[in-house]
């Protein structure tokens, strides 16, 4: 216990290395520029840096060449100006706002052990985000989301989508954004370059050219967001399914891999794209300038594989000896903790039914127990799938398409009181197959003149839930 206590501040400090590191930088940037533009000091025509402090013996020699031209080469007023995002992306100075945020939900959470960036863009057949949030946030104890941060990057340039995500969001997890667990963030449209002049590379449409694109700087943004605010990062997208305690799990691997003084790069919790890969937050920057540098080349899970390569194969030894190397940076757990369940991609036209072998069985319902009733459905049940037996708490319901109209009945045996129902539609293997414009209405023995009355129908029962 007490040697992963240990690895774990060891990683803390690393975190906050990085973060001082990224204020020397912004120190030394306004160094420079007080440099450049000669700021006059006090009683003083002119602005200068102090010196460096020259050896002794350096002092001499420079004496001894005195009235020479190579004598004056000590010190110039000249700073060695690096390459930066600019360079990369230099359609960002055509904007001054093109790195501020165009829209931010916080209550300024930081600090914590595992940042997860949830990117999400609109899609034209299904969104999948709120299941997703639902599932994450329904995987969390209370001790893991008080150590946890959910950034959800809508990539996204139209801000009236932007507000009514944010909207949904708020709505569904007033509680979850209040404590400061969910943040939602949006770029500057001039963030973006103009994706429809890209370089057409690897043989690509257009089309693929640009979402993989945008995706590389969608990620970088996210990461660039999200790397100040914890000690890991997580990056995961709006269509997944997450195991029970999935935080827990991923921090205590990290923290045991630091303990065993096993160096790693990336922890892989899934084995499907850049989905559940873990970074420690102070080697985003490898990432992030990689993103960037690159953007227009490759999709985004093949940067990482070659930034990683880069960094570990040594190409005098042969493949095996690649990915042997490769293997002890880039770290497989099993079984996943992290299982696609998305069918249209972001990307037009794409279906994705790819699954994560590793992740095992989803369960697509939970045994339980319900009051006496009598069951009756007006929607067709498919195969063995009924209602009565999901009401008994056997499987679940799964019927033909239902019309409007139509409805499920539950008619108790004798009048109950009832403190609380839950009432779940879709399930991780079949998302889309669920309730929309449904309520859940109950029919009273007595009617309560105090208010229920407000929510009564025309036929005497009482709507208690809403779905869309």
């Amino acid at each position: 216990m007490l040697v992963q206590r240990l690895a774990e501040l060891q990683v803390k400090l690393q975190y906050l290395d990085s973060m001082y590191r990224a204020r020397q930088e912004d120190l030394q940037q306004l160094t420079q520029h007080i440099d450049q533009i000669g700021i006059p000091a006090e009683n003083s025509s002119a602005f200068t840096l102090p010196p460096q402090e020259l050896r002794p013996e350096v002092k001499q020699l420079i004496k001894n060449m005195s009235g020479m031209h190579a004598a004056t080469g000590v010190n110039p007023p000249i700073m060695l100006r690096l390459p930066s995002s600019y360079h990369f992306l230099p359609h960002l100075l055509d904007d001054p706002s093109s790195l501020r945020l165009a829209y931010l939900m916080t209550k300024n959470r930081n600090g914590v052990s595992v940042v997860m960036g949830v990117p999400t863009v609109r899609r034209e057949k299904q969104s999948y985000l709120m299941d997703t949030l639902h599932n994450l946030i329904e995987g969390m104890s209370v001790e893991e989301a008080g150590d946890a941060l959910i950034v959800v990057f809508v990539a996204e340039t139209d801000l009236e989508y932007v507000l009514q995500v944010a909207k949904e969001i708020e709505i569904r997890f007033p509680v979850q954004v209040d404590s400061g667990l969910i943040e939602v963030v949006a770029p500057s449209p001039a963030y973006y370059p103009n994706l429809d002049k890209l370089r057409i590379t690897l043989g690509d449409s257009p089309e693929r050219v640009r979402w993989r694109s945008k995706q590389n700087l969608d990620f970088a943004f996210l990461m660039s967001y999200s790397q100040p605010k914890g000690t890991f990062y997580v990056q995961l997208e709006d269509d997944i399914l997450a195991k029970p305690s999935y935080v827990a799990e991923m921090k205590k691997f990290a923290i045991e891999k630091i303990a065993r003084k096993e160096p790693w790069f990336v922890l892989d919790f899934c084995q499907l794209g850049f989905i559940g890969k873990m970074f420690k937050s102070a080697e985003l920057p490898w990432l992030i300038q990689f993103f960037q540098m690159f953007y227009n080349d490759k999709p985004v899970d093949w940067l990482l594989d070659h930034l990683i390569y880069t960094k570990i194969c040594n190409w005098e030894k042969n493949n095996d000896s690649c990915k042997r190397d490769k293997a002890k940076m880039w770290i497989h757990y099993k079984p996943s903790l992290f299982q696609h369940i998305g069918t249209h991609s972001s990307l037009k036209g794409k279906v994705q039914k790819l699954k994560d072998k590793q992740f095992g069985k989803v369960a697509l319902f939970f045994p339980h127990t319900n009051p006496e009733a009598e069951v009756l459905s007006g929607i067709k049940h498919y195969k063995q799938y009924t209602l009565e037996r999901a009401y008994l708490g056997e499987t679940f319901f799964w019927g033909l398409l239902p019309q409007p109209g139509d409805q499920l009945l539950f008619k108790f045996a004798t009048p109950i009181t009832i403190k609380r129902f839950f009432f779940k539609s879709g399930n991780a293997e079949h998302p889309s197959d669920k309730f929309y414009n449904t309520t859940v209405e109950v029919l009273p023995v007595e009617v309560n003149q105090n208010g229920l009355s407000l929510n009564m129908t025309s036929d005497g029962y009482v709507i208690v839930g809403l779905g869309n």
